[in-house]
């Protein structure tokens, strides 16, 4: 056993008498391994009480407290604001919120546009129908097909034509007249499918129809997002159309210093962009209040939940009014999302884009290798070297831990490729220098753990792999999202090995549901762990919206791939079995 010598006298010394004293130091000084006899008992009672002071810290054997979440603040990762012994917020008390003497505010300013009105309800089907749109809830509004039938104000108009867009996505088109209406709304939608405009131009309406800030005021809106990343994104999103009209916002987050983000809160802003750890942070100094809010989003609903974010939600939302309008948007409908929308939301119109199946975008072309794992880091190898001979090669390779990252980023560049790699422990100087390369292109290839998996919005990704199969289906979804985005098309690349197989019959299912070609070695391989038909734990694809059923459309796949001849694809583990295939 080996110990340093400030453990063993700081810890040991003050227990044992001075003959043990002595023999103890000279035992270490002379660079012996083993400690005496003797010394053992006391040794292993240091380790004893260690481990129960780390259990009642709630701590775990990483060394980071997990059940306060990942990357936005709270946990390890966001700053090393740990909540050692205490829960999140614990000093935020409650307000009594009473509407009787509330200050009344506006939030319905939607006008329709005389083509919504002269359009039947066969029409408005029919589009939605065209864009996947499928609406639950009362009195939904129709949605508007172009930009103009929005009715924005001028200076809206003026930024979507600086921008360059052609016709609104379909969240937006059906987000836009909800939001604009006051009304509560969960959107369901896919990375990459125009969410954050869906929530950012109605909240610029929204705050320029409400009294302007005063001294000590808090935001009049806030987004809440579960990484810095993606609420470093929205914030882009919010200056660009907020700058001609004056609307002001700051982006707060762990992992960066406090003293540029307090001082923007305490000038006063009409939009907070934030972590939920961080922002908890500010509301107990004081540094901003919530008591001016109307407009609340809860961006990527789902992956707050799965980093352990609800506590500080629930923290957060008490110290907002009760009648404001909120707004949840999320990737997949599980039943955790549907509780929180049921308890924060009222009277909400729930719209999903897409299949209501658990489904990847059919944009993206999807090969699965089924190999040992000893065989990935050799087919990794070959792979870069196929994906380095197309034109636009930029490259995302997800891994599952920080250090298999730090490894494989350094093979990389060690066969030549320029690479960069991102995950947890990176500050974020690190990071913004990491994405700003990336994007860029001067470093194409980035290696990353999940916190990039969502809110990493690079729109010419051409190529995901995933070298580490993910733990859930949402989540192996999420990853490939990187890619095929705004209409664009891409490729996602994965090794599946046996210890995998219980995700197999998901991953089946999710790659039928968009026209994919299955290897029949992972066709195998489900059928073996679920007995052909069904039946057993995983038996059913799971659903976004908490059911069964299958999905629909008819999308032939990246570059025609659905009608080609696959060949000799599947046939030997050891060859690379990717891009070439594809090429003939």
């Amino acid at each position: 056993m080996k110990l340093s010598f400030r453990h063993l006298v700081n810890y040991i010394s003050p227990r044992l008498p001075s003959p043990n004293t002595w023999l103890l130091s000279r035992q270490v000084h002379s660079g012996r391994e083993r400690v005496s006899e003797i010394l053992k008992p006391t040794i292993n009672k240091m380790f004893r009480e260690r481990d129960q002071n780390r259990g009642t810290a709630g701590r775990n054997r990483f060394g980071d407290d997990r059940r306060s979440g990942g990357f936005g603040g709270t946990g390890d990762f966001g700053g090393r604001n740990n909540l050692k012994g205490k829960q999140p917020g614990e000093r935020l008390r409650k307000p009594h919120w009473d509407l009787k003497t509330l200050q009344p505010f506006t939030k319905d300013f939607y006008v329709p546009h005389p083509n919504i009105m002269r359009r039947n309800i066969r029409e408005v089907e029919q589009y939605r129908s065209s864009k996947e749109i499928t609406v639950k809830g009362n009195n939904v509004p129709f949605p508007n097909q172009h930009f103009e039938e929005g009715n924005f104000p001028d200076y809206v108009m003026r930024e979507i034509r600086k921008q360059g867009f052609a016709e609104p996505t379909a969240i937006q088109a059906q987000g836009w007249p909800i939001a604009l209406n006051g009304r509560d709304m969960v959107g369901i939608a896919q990375t990459g499918s125009g969410k954050t405009l869906a929530y950012i131009l109605p909240a610029t309406v929204h705050i320029n129809h409400q009294p302007s800030l005063s001294r000590g005021d808090g935001p009049i809106a806030l987004v809440l997002a579960p990484t810095r990343e993606l609420a470093q994104q929205i914030q882009q999103v919010a200056r660009d159309f907020g700058s001609s009209t004056y609307v002001r916002n700051t982006c707060i987050f762990g992992g960066a210093p406090k003293g540029p983000q307090a001082r923007d809160l305490e000038r006063g802003v009409e939009i907070v962009i934030a972590t939920p750890g961080r922002l908890i942070d500010f509301l107990e100094r004081g540094t901003t209040n919530l008591r001016r809010c109307t407009y609340l989003v809860l961006d990527e609903a789902d992956r707050m939940l799965d980093m352990g974010f609800e506590p500080q939600i629930r923290k957060i939302v008490e110290q907002i009014r009760p009648d404001r309008q909120t707004l949840m948007w999320s990737a997949t409908w599980p039943k955790e999302v549907r509780n929180l929308a049921e308890e924060f939301l009222t009277d909400y119109i729930q719209v999903n884009i897409g299949s209501l199946q658990l489904s990847a975008n059919h944009n993206i072309l999807q090969i699965v290798d089924v190999c040992q794992e000893y065989e990935k880091q050799n087919k990794l190898s070959k792979l870069l070297s196929e994906i380095g001979a197309e034109r636009d090669s930029k490259t995302i390779i997800f891994v599952e831990t920080k250090r298999k990252v730090e490894d494989i980023t350094r093979n990389i560049k060690r066969e030549g490729w320029p690479a960069v790699c991102i995950h947890g422990d990176k500050s974020q100087p690190e990071r913004d220098y990491v994405l700003r390369e990336f994007r860029n292109g001067r470093a194409p290839i980035l290696v990353a753990t999940d916190v990039a998996a969502r809110g990493l919005d690079v729109e010419d990704v051409k190529f995901v792999i995933n070298f580490d199969y993910p733990n859930s289906s949402e989540d192996y979804i999420h990853r490939i999202g990187r890619t095929g985005r705004c209409e664009q098309t891409g490729t996602s690349y994965a090794f599946f090995t046996p210890s995998n197989s219980r995700q197999a019959r998901d991953l089946v299912s999710v790659l039928r549901e968009a026209n994919q070609k299955v290897n029949p070695k992972l066709d195998e391989m489900a059928s073996m762990r679920f007995g052909g038909g069904g039946g057993g734990r995983f038996g059913n694809v799971r659903n976004r919206w908490g059911g069964g059923g299958t999905g629909y459309g008819n999308s032939n796949g990246y570059r025609g791939a659905g009608n080609r001849n696959q060949g000799n694809r599947w046939n030997d583990s050891n060859n690379v079995n990717g891009i070439s295939a594809y090429k003939s």
